[in-house]
């Protein structure tokens, strides 16, 4: 474990070809919606039109310039300039695809001749597709806060009599930086202590994976009260660069880092494995048959993403909990998302005698969004 907490020198957070691809995409779509806006809005002065040309252009290399600025500082103006910028690649979004309905819809409407005048309809028609784009957004926003709480029971197989009635909170995808504070964090500890858990779940991404006074982000959880203790495993976000100063913070907060390891809770297996490990499935399968050399006692595996389940199940696992999918976060992710995990995006479903909960996550990455998803905290119930 210690040498992957010093980490890999060789592993950057932004690589210089991902950072180009992500902004000629976000340049190109900037470019798409403002050529969009001008073709119907036929009326816009020359100047008008050029101020927005130059605001769209900057808009453009704002996300990027933000992401990589919070993985250096953390100070008012770069989570300033961040939330501004994340809010509007949310927005962008929606209007990407508002803008491809709006010439879908003129060219169905030329075409059809249904319209005795479709030059008059341009503006009205662009108008009522990009106010939906706009609520949508601001759904989205509202949405994104109003964290709902999941219950769960969950029956496992030879489970000792002494974890019958007990309760456990699985709280997945915190990604606390940048936008998800120490308020944020605050709110949710106080939301799962509400529950009396006996035992705590995090599947990964307690971090955003960017820079920032980590042990004050997540010093909320110091007043949570677990009598079984509180049990966390990387995700891909504590995983971007050197995961040292992450681990050393969730440590610092009284939580028990299972970086490839198992513990025994009153009978109970619980095993939690690196991120980067259970994206390989050479090292998937040597892992997990390491930590389960005993396979009569039921176990719990924390692993951040919903995959390797044939790995897992043959393992003797009875429940996996993972998080990462988000739900997708917002139109069109979900449906992308859907069509990667398949059922596994988000609830509990069976895999064989593996059972598989996937949590939505309570906080967001990128635009802190959520349209067609729903942030959660779950409470599981054992029987």
């Amino acid at each position: 474990m210690q040498s992957w907490m010093q980490g890999d020198p060789d592993l950057k957070a932004w690589p210089v070809l991902a950072i180009f691809v992500i902004q000629v995409i976000l340049f190109l779509a900037h470019w798409f919606v403002y050529s969009t806006w001008i073709a119907f809005w036929p009326g816009l002065a020359p100047a008008s039109a050029a101020d927005l040309g130059a605001t769209m252009l900057v808009l453009a290399f704002s996300f990027v310039i933000a992401s990589v600025l919070s993985f250096r500082f953390f100070n008012f103006a770069v989570r300033a300039l961040y939330w501004l910028a994340a809010v509007w690649l949310g927005f962008l979004n929606f209007f990407f695809w508002a803008s491809f309905f709006v010439w879908l819809i003129w060219f169905a409407l030329r075409l059809s001749r249904m319209a005795a005048s479709p030059a008059a309809l341009r503006m009205p028609l662009a108008a009522a597709i990009y106010g939906i784009a706009a609520a949508a957004g601001i759904y989205g926003l509202i949405n994104a806060r109003a964290i709902r709480i999941r219950r769960v029971t969950v029956r496992i197989p030879n489970l000792p009599a002494s974890w019958h009635g007990r309760r456990a909170v699985l709280l997945s995808d915190l990604h606390l930086g940048p936008i998800n504070g120490v308020r944020f964090c605050r709110r949710l500890v106080a939301m799962a202590s509400r529950f009396q858990p006996h035992i705590v779940f995090l599947p990964g991404d307690v971090f955003d994976g960017t820079h920032g006074d980590l042990g004050r982000l997540l010093a909320p959880f110091h007043a949570l009260t677990a009598p079984l203790g509180v049990y966390f495993s990387t995700g891909n976000h504590e995983e971007f660069t050197a995961a040292t100063q992450y681990i050393d913070a969730i440590t610092g907060a009284g939580i028990r880092v299972l970086a490839n390891e198992q513990v025994v809770v009153d009978g109970l297996e619980i095993v939690g494995v690196l991120y980067r490990d259970s994206t390989h499935i050479i090292r998937m399968k040597t892992t997990l048959e390491s930590l389960r050399p005993d396979r009569t006692r039921p176990g719990i595996l924390l692993n951040h993403a919903p995959t390797r389940l044939p790995l897992v199940e043959q393992a003797g696992f009875s429940l996996q909990l993972s998080g990462h999918t988000h739900g997708g976060q917002f139109l069109p992710f979900t449906w992308i998302t859907r069509s990667v995990f398949g059922r596994f995006t988000s609830g509990l479903h069976r895999f064989g005698a593996l059972q598989v909960y996937t949590s939505t996550g309570a906080g967001t990455w990128g635009p802190p969004m959520r349209v067609g998803t729903q942030p959660e905290i779950v409470f599981i119930e054992f029987e």
